[in-house]
């Protein structure tokens, strides 16, 4: 039943999109962004099908193909009403719902700035920027480091570009909601310009209260210089459930466009043990956790719609339990992929 109706949302949704006679927007969008992969399984896209855990294997991935609506429109002057809806689309794949709910929300933008209610990326996710060279693949950042989250029944704010360089953020979520007596939060300041147009420098630092079970801060700074992007991140993690499980996360990377292939290369090392590698190779709990991770790789984009990578990722490492060491499961991972975006 609850498949039958969201699918006739989305068919509703899309149906909109007709009436171009509306402000700004309805403007339908989509991805479609599949890769081929062989891997040990501890990295790959949660919907692959038929995975297990250690054992190598050749698999399609898909990675988030989603589809979405969004727009604004004018109620007086100086204040827009925004909107957006968009669902992971799973039919690229052979497990999971059709759909599942992405960034959707409803807000309100003027003068002060922006005020969303409804599902999105948390600011503390955001202040990533353009740091997550590999994003939405299996060496997301998130197989190192934890507080990636996309959280629903929240109330987020963006303050507008002040002087030109700095902005303010913040998401809170709903303590009813999320039956939870502990405030959940997250704030954001930013320097500078994340896709580079305005400035040749991003900067960012962020906090984040429970959501997703941790306490976290992170510092987040990228630069261009040329063809060159250098950038790094540092995040300091706590279990909000165990004070005492608390660590730190390092990632350093490098791209360099050359004639428009994109080379990339990343190092990561995590001692919190919170990023989605460690969980699913360790299958229990540990201390002294040192997880390594190498990733290198590129891209080209064929046209304005079409892009086509790879890219080698290697994760290994160790942990404690009851000081007995234990050595993590190495995962070597290859993938070839196409996006195309409309």
């Amino acid at each position: 039943m609850k498949k039958t109706l969201l699918s006739a949302s989305v068919a509703s949704v899309l149906a909109i999109t007709s009436f171009g006679t509306l402000a700004d927007g309805p403007n339908f969008y989509g991805r479609l962004d599949l890769s081929i992969t062989n891997s040990d399984g501890y990295t790959l896209q949660g919907g692959t099908n038929g995975v297990t855990k250690g054992e190598n294997g050749t698999y399609f991935e898909n990675n988030f193909s989603n589809v979405g609506v969004k727009g604004s429109e004018k109620i007086s002057d100086g204040v827009d009403v925004i909107y957006q809806m968009e669902f992971q689309v799973e039919n690229t794949s052979g497990s999971g719902d059709v759909f599942k709910a992405r960034n959707t929300f409803l807000g309100i933008k003027g003068s002060a700035g922006s005020l969303l209610v409804g599902r999105n990326d948390t600011v503390f996710k955001q202040a990533e920027g353009g740091i997550d060279l590999f994003g939405n693949t299996n060496a997301d950042i998130d197989r190192i480091v934890g507080g990636q989250t996309r959280s629903a029944d929240g109330v987020w704010y963006y303050s507008p570009m002040i002087a030109d360089i700095l902005t303010i953020n913040a998401t809170y979520l709903m303590e009813d909601n999320q039956d939870s007596d502990e405030a959940q939060y997250a704030v954001s300041a930013t320097l500078g310009d994340k896709k580079f147009k305005n400035h040749n420098f991003y900067v960012a630092g962020a906090y984040n209260k429970a959501i997703g079970g941790i306490d976290a801060y992170r510092l987040v700074a990228q630069g261009k210089i040329g063809n060159f992007k250098v950038g790094g991140l540092y995040q300091n993690s706590e279990s909000v459930a165990d004070d005492s499980v608390d660590g730190n996360s390092y990632i350093v990377n490098l791209s360099y466009n050359l004639n428009g292939v994109n080379l990339k290369a990343e190092y990561g090392m995590d001692d919190a043990g919170f990023g989605k590698y460690y969980k699913a190779a360790s299958g229990t709990g540990g201390t002294d956790i040192n997880v390594q991770n190498i990733t290198v790789g590129a891209d080209y984009r064929i046209t304005k719609s079409t892009l086509v990578f790879a890219h080698y990722a290697m994760y290994e490492g160790d942990y404690k339990v009851a000081d007995a060491k234990m050595d993590l499961d190495d995962d070597n991972v290859f993938s070839v992929g196409m996006r195309y975006d409309f």
